[in-house]
């Protein structure tokens, strides 16, 4: 039997190429001139599909990471060390959202700008991690398949019903709360119905964690993906045929707008095709940008958005380029970010005992009389 850890690195190779077309997906999209934005041209068009795949293949992903690590540990609720441990890593990318839309200039002038408050991956990738934790310790007591099951019929409610609540003002919220349930306000994500993606990713990992020994795992799960990855797609007919059938109204806002179960089905699929090619993506540097997507979303933010400055190339360049331009640029783009943060990887140690002596000289500094 192979090692499941081996099992797995589909999973890393399938962030890898998420955090990339994530990347150039921003770049083009914020430089791009918006008179070649012609959605008339296939070209554009196809880009422009396959870069709305990109975040729910990275929510999906993240929710089947999280969910898988904290199931196989032999604790069971609150005391499964996965929970405290993910506890902190959701807070963590909470702040670390905050922080990449903090300006310095802006704060040693006393003024926060709206911009601070706005509601990117990173803050509801780090609330679904805690949105899966709660799950888990609600239903701990209970068997595992009321965990699975649960996280199934959150993405099927969130989704089903996003034609309802995407209505909702939330006037009655502080901007800084209400940003996570509405875009009203600029922000680029919000928790619903996003988390419904994690849980589905959550939902996956509960399958394949239970059946993990089982010899026809992959050709199962290929076929599975793949068979409903495509029913998926086509699912703006069904919910049109059981509205038409069953004169059930709330489906007619569904299939009419019916981006987030297609996009399930990309992600399916996509799914299928890592399973499928699983044995020839396992090189050392696509694993490596897997396990460091946070360091490289990170470093590409710093550098596309002047996040602490307000100098970035979006600032430059915002809507000028050529598509040569913008292709060449996202292709360096893309790798500048990687090497960075292939480096920091690499060097790591080094760096933070660098920040902590550094840290600690400024403290000094500024207060001679404390030891």
């Amino acid at each position: 039997m192979k090692d499941i850890n081996y099992r797995l690195y589909f999973i890393d190779a399938m962030r890898a190429w998420a955090i990339l077309m994530m990347l150039q997906g921003h770049f083009i999209d914020g430089l791009l001139d918006p008179v070649y934005k012609d959605k008339t041209l296939w070209s554009y068009s196809l880009w422009r599909y396959f870069r709305g795949m990109t975040a729910p293949v990275f929510f999906t992903v993240s929710g089947f990471i999280f969910t898988y690590l904290l199931i196989r540990s032999k604790q069971f609720g609150i005391k499964n060390p996965r929970v405290q441990k993910g506890v902190r890593r959701g807070i963590q990318l909470i702040i670390i959202g905050y922080l990449l839309r903090t300006n310095i200039l802006g704060i040693l002038t006393g003024n926060i700008y709206n911009s601070f408050y706005l509601v990117d991956v990173l803050h509801c990738i780090g609330l679904s991690i805690l949105g899966i934790i709660g799950m888990y310790i609600l239903s701990s007591k209970t068997k595992p398949m009321v965990f699975t099951l649960t996280l199934l019929l959150i993405t099927l409610v969130l989704f089903l019903f996003e034609p309802t609540y995407k209505l909702w003002t939330y006037s009655n919220l502080p901007n800084a709360l209400a940003n996570y349930l509405t875009r009203a306000n600029g922000s680029v994500f919000t928790i619903i119905p996003w988390f419904g993606y994690a849980t589905f990713g959550g939902f996956m990992s509960s399958l394949f964690y239970k059946y993990k020994e089982h010899k026809n795992l992959y050709p199962t799960a290929i076929i599975t993906c793949t068979i409903l990855g495509l029913v998926l797609l086509n699912s703006s007919r069904i919910f049109y045929e059981i509205s038409a059938g069953t004169n059930t109204e709330f489906l007619v806002a569904v299939y009419s707008n019916n981006y987030l179960f297609i996009h399930l089905g990309d992600v399916l699929l996509i799914f299928a095709v890592f399973m499928l090619f699983r044995t020839y993506i396992t090189h050392k540097i696509i694993l490596k940008i897997g396990q460091n997507t946070l360091s490289i979303y990170v470093i590409h933010f710093i550098i596309l958005y002047g996040s602490f400055t307000g100098l970035g190339l979006y600032q430059f360049f915002k809507y000028s380029l050529s598509p040569t331009a913008a292709i060449v640029g996202a292709a360096f783009f893309v790798l500048i970010c990687t090497l960075f943060a292939l480096g920091y990887d690499k060097h790591e140690l080094n760096v933070k005992t660098t920040l902590n002596r550094l840290k600690q000289s400024v403290w000094k500094l500024l207060n001679p009389n404390k030891n």
